[in-house]
């Protein structure tokens, strides 16, 4: 394992919130499994009357007791849920969690879900946890101190183009998904190959593990990548300016990548990338 440098003051100041975000993605994907194991008697809701964007009484558990451990720990810190809003946005520290990212996939017994802890101070992610339950792993990363896989440093892939790996790929019935089709024809004319698994945060974790080269979301919300985001950053890999104009709750195109392949892949979306 690399050395870690000598810690600054900011360092020590958010530790403790590092080793929260740590124990509680792990403690609520623990609550979440419970649920995956019994998810055929789950009363399942439709956001808005869209049949693709649902949510589970497991979805509103484990987001509430989330927001339980933060009231107890981090009173004044504000927090921004998928399910359950935000509060206290004027805070220097902002969480910004989604308690089961990939719903649809969970309720249908697929492995592609998650829980996702992120930590925005003074309007820029600084930490993030996103543990994964079916495959015993948890993904974090602190600004300065690196991204890792349980205890295994992550590094974002060394290709050099995109037909040198897989690219994750994702669109909702939102605003934007014009452009999905046009950026797949534009990755396959060069070569490249996609996979969709359903969960931003994963393929988020997958680009910073050097799994993927790449993931595209024509329209994703901040809590499916804030944590995701630092990952990134900290594994050398590149990202679009995701929080810019009301991205931080209303959402925004998101494109993170591999250095080597991030422009190469901004050029297959086009301008879109930097609308809202």
């Amino acid at each position: 394992m690399p050395t870690i440098e000598q810690p600054s003051h900011q360092d020590d100041e958010f530790a403790e919130r590092y080793a929260f975000a740590k124990r509680v993605a792990l403690d609520a994907a623990g609550r979440a499994m419970a649920f995956y194991a019994r998810r055929s008697s789950l009363i399942v809701e439709h956001k808005g009357g869209d049949l693709q964007d649902v949510v589970s009484i497991a979805d509103q558990d484990v987001e509430a007791f989330i927001r339980g451990e933060l009231a107890r720990h981090f009173p004044d810190d504000g927090i921004i849920g998928e399910e359950g809003g935000s509060d206290g946005l004027q805070a220097r520290c902002i969480w910004v969690i989604d308690p089961i990212d990939g719903t649809a996939c969970f309720l249908n017994g697929l492995h592609n879900w998650c829980v996702s802890i992120g930590l925005m101070v003074d309007g820029e992610p600084l930490l993030g946890a996103i543990a994964d339950p079916n495959h015993d792993e948890l993904f974090h990363g602190f600004i300065g101190r690196g991204a890792f896989v349980n205890d295994t440093p992550l590094q974002a892939h060394r290709a050099s183009h995109v037909r040198e790996g897989l690219v994750g790929v994702g669109t909702t019935h939102r605003p934007g998904k014009e452009n999905f089709l046009p950026f797949i024809s534009r990755l396959l004319d060069d070569g490249g190959m996609f996979l969709r698994n359903g969960s931003g945060a994963l393929m988020t974790a997958y680009v910073a593990a050097g799994r993927l080269i790449g993931y595209y979301e024509t329209h994703l919300k901040s809590w499916d990548c804030l944590a995701g985001l630092v990952l990134v950053r900290e594994a050398g890999g590149r990202s679009n300016d995701f929080l810019r104009g009301d991205g931080l709750l209303g959402g925004n195109p998101y494109l993170v990548a591999a250095p080597g392949v991030y422009e190469q892949m901004a050029a297959m979306v086009g301008p879109s990338l930097d609308s809202p």
